[in-house]
């Protein structure tokens, strides 16, 4: 640091440091929770409005592509967004990606079909990319690591809140307002983070006059292999079988274009996924455990409110209270997790949480049918904390182990395996219930057969409406729901204990930390 920068101190830009100073950390702290809040609130705001949508837009049949094409884009934009950030800087990265998702919102508002509010839904996603693999990188940029647990809580209860108060305001503005409304709330909440973000985020001067040189070819060849995996992911099951001609041919299509993307990416002078992702073990490991959170997180998230309203027979609100409590304990205790893991380890950290996770997913198959409430919803506080203790640990330890300008890159892969890995969970254990659903039924004694649902279509549909079943039908359906989602929480387990495993055998005992001078 020169004598110049040690003068200024704290209320200047240190030149050739990540880090903001800290008298600007709390305004840049405030942007990215703002930022962050943008991308958690839409899914839970826009699920809530789904009826009125469908009412005046129509698109009932596609309207599941709301959230998927939405996701789809996110995903696939998170390494090419880390890339991004690595070689402009985060902050031309995360207001052009906030712009993006507010010009999204505003198409969305505008939308006359369902066809076009999906194709602007798409235009949010390719903004959400740049704002959730972005954000986390600047938190890591903001803080040395000893203070890192601070403002990943606070971005982890960002999401916590989300969780509780997204269904709630995207109720009270379809109710008392119009449905365009949960679009165009977010443009003063994005404008407010931009000037912050402008005004505040100080990024560290560029040292070498060589132009930086993008792979866009990469980059496309990532958006493309990425966008008919997940499309394969997404669509198969639903609207084709796993074995037609369109599921095998995305998939064929897929591996090609994941091959051409190897060919691609090893030519480039500057990768867009870089080799060293996975020859690094601290990093190959924490993207394989990080796969493995996401194909474990479908059972809690989209398997448990069926599970609360078809089995225990609550409403919407109180279904999702069931799930909401996993939000609140998981925020609190990753906040407590840098005391664990000053002590012990990254590695230690995360074993220790996984593990406990597997015992919790492992204890939802022997609740009782068809118990109370406050079970599962003990499980879902258990199973927030023990993952807090395993997720952050892992994040904040591959950031530490990388210098400022690797950063972006190191975070958005992580984040991609973990999308990655719920797309899979959610095709994989998709097909677990249906097929233990199925099985169910046509095993049904002969005595109720005749007034249990014909198919796997019509099973919603007569728990939605089980006056018209009898006591017996009702009571044979319930639980094979119930077996149903106990055979993918123990699907989960498996997978928690496959993180468990992949921590144990492949990350090094102690991860190779930087100090804070050479991470910047």
């Amino acid at each position: 640091m020169s004598g110049t920068a040690r003068r200024t101190g704290r209320d200047a830009a240190v030149s050739g440091t990540g880090r903001a100073p800290a008298a600007r950390r709390g305004p840049v702290a405030a942007a990215l929770m703002l930022a962050m809040a943008l991308a958690a609130l839409d899914g839970t705001i826009v699920s809530t409005a789904v009826p009125q949508i469908v009412g005046d837009l129509g698109g009932f049949s596609v309207f599941s592509w709301l959230f998927s094409g939405y996701l789809l884009a996110v995903t696939v934009t998170l390494p090419v967004y880390g890339k991004l950030s690595d070689t402009f800087g985060r902050k031309p990265v995360l207001i052009c990606g906030i712009a993006l998702f507010l010009l999204g919102s505003l198409l969305c508002a505008g939308a006359w079909s369902m066809a076009s509010l999906i194709a602007f839904r798409v235009v949010q996603g390719l903004g959400g990319g740049a704002i959730q693999g972005t954000v986390q990188t600047v938190a890591a940029d903001l803080y040395p690591l000893k203070e890192r647990p601070k403002i990943q809580s606070k971005l982890s209860t960002v999401w916590a809140v989300s969780a509780v108060a997204g269904p709630a305001i995207g109720g009270l503005l379809t109710a008392y307002a119009h449905w365009r409304w949960i679009f165009l709330i977010n443009l003063p909440v994005g404008a407010v983070a931009v000037w912050l973000i402008a005004r505040n985020l100080r990024e560290p001067a560029a040292h070498s006059s060589r132009l930086p040189r993008v792979d866009w070819a990469g980059a496309l060849a990532v958006f493309v292999c990425g966008g008919l995996l997940l499309t394969a992911l997404v669509q198969g099951g639903v609207a084709w079988p796993w074995l037609s001609a369109p599921s095998l041919g995305l998939f064929a299509a897929s591996a090609l274009c994941a091959a051409a993307t190897v060919v691609i990416e090893r030519r480039a002078a500057e990768p867009v996924i870089p080799g060293w992702v996975w020859k690094r073990r601290t990093i190959a490991a924490v993207n394989l455990a990080l796969g493995a959170l996401g194909l474990l997180m479908v059972a809690p998230t989209v398997f448990l409110p069926t599970y609360a309203q078809s089995v225990l027979g609550l409403g919407p609100t109180a279904a999702g209270f069931v799930l909401s409590v996993m939000t609140l304990s998981w925020p609190v205790s990753a906040a407590l997790s840098s005391h664990v893991y000053n002590r012990i380890g990254f590695r230690r950290t995360a074993l220790a949480g996984i593990g406990l996770a597997t015992l919790i997913l492992l204890a939802f198959p022997l609740l009782p049918f068809p118990g109370e409430p406050w079970q599962p919803a003990l499980i879902m506080l258990l199973l927030g904390a023990a993952l807090g203790l395993f997720q952050l640990p892992l994040i904040v330890g591959v950031q530490s182990t990388v210098p400022w300008a690797e950063r972006g890159t190191a975070t958005a892969s992580v984040l991609f395996n973990r999308q990655i890995g719920q797309s899979v969970g959610a095709a994989l254990f998709g097909a677990v219930a249906n097929a233990t659903l199925a099985g169910r039924l046509a095993d049904a004694p002969a005595a109720i057969r005749p007034g249990l649902p014909g198919d796997l279509d019509s099973v919603s549909q007569a728990l939605e409406h089980p006056g018209a079943l009898t006591d017996a039908a009702a009571d044979y359906l319930r639980r094979a729901v119930a077996t149903a989602v106990d055979h993918v929480y123990i699907g989960a387990a498996a997978a928690a204990a496959l993180a468990f495993l992949v921590l144990l055998l492949l990350a090094p005992r102690r991860f190779p930390v930087l100090p804070d001078g050479e991470t910047d």
